[in-house]
C-alpha cells in the first residue's frame, strides 16, 4: 500500500511527496516517508519481497489467491523499481546496491539449493564479521573502502558529503571510545544543528552511542541471528534463505546509512522480527530429518 501511495504523493502532491535537500543539490522523492533514504530503504524491502514472492510462485511452491494476483505483484514491483531510480541524479544508491547484493545472494542460494550444496554456517559468520569490520573501518578511513564503487553507483569521492561528515564526527568517538555517550546519548538537537541528523554509518553511529563495546554485542546479536537462519536452511529454505539476505541487505545498507542503531527502524526491525519468528528445529523436525517419509 505504500507504494503506490509513494507514488500519489510525488505525483499530485508534490508538496508533500517532493523536498530538497541539503546534500542532494536538487529535488528529491520522499513520499510516504521523510526523507529519499527512507524512501530507498521502503523500495529496497518491498522489491526483495516481491522479487522473492514472485520466485517462488514461479517455482510452483506458491499458489496466487486469485487469478490477478500475480499481476498485480509485477505491477508493484515495476512501480517499486520506478520509485527507486528517482528525479535525474538523485536516487538512493545505498539502498540499489544493497538490493542488487541481496538479489545476488538470494539467487545463489536458489542456485545452490538447487545442486543440493550449502555453505557452512561458520562461512556465513565470516561474511557477516566481514561486512561489520568493513563497515565500521569505512569512516576512519575517510571512506576509501568504498571509494571505487562511487563512480559506479554516480556518487562523487564524497560519498555527496559522507566523509565530511565521518571526518567531524571521529574526534567524537575518541573521547569516548569504549562504551560511547550512551544509549541515545549523542544525538541531541544541539549535535544535529552542528553535524548533522545522522551520522549516515550504522556503525559509527552505534560507535557514537555505545563505543567498540557496542559494535561487539551487535555483532553477537547479528551473528546469532545468522547462526539461526542457517540451522532454519534444513527445515524451511525458501523462508531461512528470505531472512538470511535480508540480514545481509541490512548490514551492507548500514555502511552509508544509519539503522542499525534503532531496533525501531525499517530494516532492523524487520531483521529482528525475523529473529522472533524463526523458532529452533524441534524433536520432530530433527525425527523427521533422520527418518525421511519415503523411508517410513
Amino acid at each position: 500500500m505504500l507504494i503506490p501511495f509513494s507514488l500519489l504523493l510525488i505525483k499530485y502532491f508534490p508538496q508533500l511527496g517532493r523536498g530538497y535537500g541539503r546534500w542532494s543539490g536538487g529535488e528529491m522523492w520522499l513520499g510516504v516517508t521523510m526523507q529519499k533514504n527512507g524512501l530507498g530503504r521502503l523500495c529496497l524491502i518491498a522489491a526483495f519481497f516481491l522479487v522473492w514472492t514472485l520466485v517462488r510462485r514461479w517455482q510452483g511452491r506458491d499458489k496466487p489467491v486469485s487469478k490477478y494476483h500475480t499481476h498485480v505483484e509485477l505491477f508493484l514491483l515495476l512501480l517499486t523499481l520506478w520509485l527507486m531510480k528517482g528525479p535525474p541524479g538523485c536516487y538512493p544508491a545505498t539502498a540499489v546496491a544493497a538490493l542488487v547484493l541481496g538479489l545476488a545472494a538470494f539467487f545463489g542460494l536458489l542456485w545452490m539449493h538447487q545442486r543440493q550444496f550449502s555453505l557452512a554456517a561458520n562461512t556465513w559468520v565470516m561474511v557477516i564479521v566481514f561486512v561489520i569490520a568493513f563497515g565500521s573501518v569505512t569512516p576512519f578511513v575517510g571512506g576509501a573502502t568504498v571509494g571505487g564503487f562511487s563512480s559506479v553507483l554516480g556518487r562523487d569521492e564524497t560519498l555527496t558529503g559522507r566523509t565530511e561528515i565521518w571526518a567531524s564526527l571521529l574526534p567524537v568517538v575518541d573521547r569516548h571510545p569504549l562504551l560511547g555517550a550512551g544509549v541515545g546519548g549523542f544525538w541531541t538537537s544541539e549535535t544535529r544543528a552542528r553535524y548533522a541528523s545522522e551520522a549516515h554509518s550504522g556503525y559509527l553511529d552505534v560507535l557514537l552511542d555505545l563505543g567498540f563495546l557496542g559494535i561487539l554485542l551487535v555483532a553477537a546479536f547479528v551473528i546469532s541471528c545468522c547462526r539461526k537462519f542457517h540451522d532454519a536452511l534444513a527445515r524451511d529454505y525458501d523462508w531461512a534463505s528470505l531472512c538470511l539476505c535480508v540480514l545481509l541487505m541490512a548490514l551492507l545498507h548500514n555502511i552509508s546509512e544509519s539503522s542499525i542503531v534503532s531496533l525501531t527502524s525499517h530494516l532492523t526491525a524487520i531483521v529482528l522480527f525475523l529473529a522472533v519468528s524463526v523458532g529452533p528445529a524441534t524433536q520432530c523436525d530433527w525425527q523427521q530429518e533422520l527418518n525421511p517419509p519415503f523411508l517410513r
